[in-house]
């Protein structure tokens, strides 16, 4: 395998990871939730939210491949469904608002009636939710070579860890960006999000289009 194929594959796989997850739009939530919280609390839920995500993200990767054959799901109908709901996910972002793939109505209410946010809505839907889950199946391909699993795991550990700090940080990080400087960051990674929401999507239909063709000569 070439470094060159290695290395173009590894940064992919950290920014399909990275921007999908989006540590920024998780800061200025975390931020929010934890209002008023002491230090220790604060960096005890980053702590629990960053692994609840991680774990939840490196489970879906390695049993992708047994998810599609239990559902007899091919990977291009995964691509082209994981980049239809990326692409809400994205568009969400880029409009400011909060996409209801990340937290349920439901959620809201019970943030404000409970003190542990940090597995869910934090960890679990907010940075690992169905769009990042998505991604990190979609990532290995058709041929889920083992190679290509060792850069999405980097990828998911840094994303993490990247994103732990960035919590540890958060009220100073918005006290610093202020409202409008927040939006700024959060609306190009919405970008960058919607743009690999297309890539899936034209890639699972390129996967489809012989079983298309198929079943249309087979109607004639």
């Amino acid at each position: 395998m070439p470094w060159s194929d290695i290395y173009t594959f590894s940064l992919f796989a950290l920014s399909s990871v990275f921007f999908v997850v989006n540590p920024i739009s998780g800061t200025t939530v975390f931020a929010a939730l934890t209002m008023g919280w002491g230090p220790r609390e604060r960096n005890r839920a980053a702590l629990h939210a960053c692994v609840a995500a991680t774990l939840t993200l490196i489970a879906f990767l390695f049993a992708g491949g047994l998810i599609f054959r239990l559902f007899h799901v091919t990977l291009g109908a995964f691509r082209l469904a994981g980049g239809i709901l990326l692409l809400r996910v994205g568009m969400d972002m880029l409009h400011g608002k909060s996409s209801l793939t990340r937290t349920a109505p439901e959620d809201e209410v019970a943030m404000s009636r409970r003190r542990d946010i940090a597995i869910t809505p934090m960890g679990i839907p907010q940075m690992a939710g169905p769009g990042a889950i998505a991604t990190v199946m979609i990532l290995p391909g058709n041929a889920r070579e083992p190679w290509k699993f060792i850069p999405v795991v980097a990828a998911i550990l840094l994303t993490g860890a990247t994103t732990y700090f960035l919590l540890r940080a958060s009220d100073r990080i918005m006290r610093w960006l202020g409202p409008m400087g927040a939006r700024i960051p959060a609306k190009i990674m919405g970008l960058m999000t919607a743009t690999m929401a297309v890539q899936f999507m034209a890639l699972g239909l390129r996967d489809l289009l012989p079983t298309i063709l198929e079943q249309v000569s087979h109607l004639r």
